[in-house]
């Protein structure tokens, strides 16, 4: 029975790690009903709730819940010196304390992002809880500590981030600090131009120009050749002429 719960407790951890960026160490937000049933059934909280999440916790709770346990006068008096021993969290009723529920449900708005657990015995606040997308919830039940398997709320919206639909609180605000940092944000909506790449030569261009033979390429070379013979009659007739004159005188 031990392994099987194990295993299930694995299973869920398992989706909210991959789902909903769920990390150690695990948060767990705790009231004064988890506590007086772990004090009823002889629950170590501290040291059996580490091993059964697989991996470190802290534990820790709200001025709500444990003020909410002092009113309870002793009656709960042992509830509370457990929940004393746990890290307090600051909520938003500083001045105006609320019961441990609603102040438990203020904790984990706009998404949970901080990721808390809810370890809780109250019925109300774990339906209510499970109207919350990402919540894991923790429970006691025959003397054993049990994590809640994802409500449909979870799953609902897992499947439809998987269909690209739905984009995390948190995500969102990362997303828009990127772009402040880099200073993007003022450049949507506007429409970049698409830019021509330069393509190589056209490679027929890169062709060298066959040399045409014409009747025209050919009468210069014939009048030079004429020319050349006329200059070679010139001189020999010069000569010729210069002969005779000597022989005269």
């Amino acid at each position: 029975m031990k392994l099987k719960r194990q295993k299930h407790a694995k299973k869920n951890m398992g989706f909210y790690k991959h789902n909903f960026h769920v990390r150690e160490p695990f948060q767990v937000l705790l009231d004064g009903t988890f506590c007086q049933a772990a004090l009823r059934n002889k629950i170590q909280i501290r040291e059996q709730l580490p091993g059964y999440l697989g991996g470190a916790t802290q534990l820790c709770t709200t001025r709500c819940v444990l003020k909410e346990l002092e009113s309870l006068g002793k009656a709960l008096y042992g509830a509370k010196l457990i929940a004393q021993r746990f890290e307090v969290r600051n909520c938003s009723h500083h001045k105006d304390p609320v019961s441990g529920s609603v102040c438990l449900l203020s904790m984990i708005e706009e998404g949970n992002p901080h990721h808390f657990f809810i370890a809780t015995q109250d019925q109300d606040l774990a339906n209510k809880v499970k109207k919350k997308a990402g919540v894991p919830l923790l429970f006691i039940i025959q003397n054993t500590m049990v994590l809640d398997k994802p409500s449909p709320k979870s799953l609902a919206f897992v499947q439809k981030l998987q269909m690209n639909e739905l984009v995390p609180e948190h995500q969102k605000q990362s997303i828009v600090q990127l772009k402040e940092r880099e200073g993007l944000a003022k450049q949507e909506g506007e429409k970049r131009r698409k830019r021509k790449r330069a393509g190589g030569p056209n490679p027929l261009s890169c062709l060298k120009k066959k040399k045409k033979k014409t009747q025209e390429g050919q009468e210069p070379s014939a009048e030079k050749k004429k020319r050349r013979k006329r200059k070679r009659n010139r001189v020999k007739g010069e000569a010729v002429q210069s002969v005779q004159k000597s022989e005269e005188e």
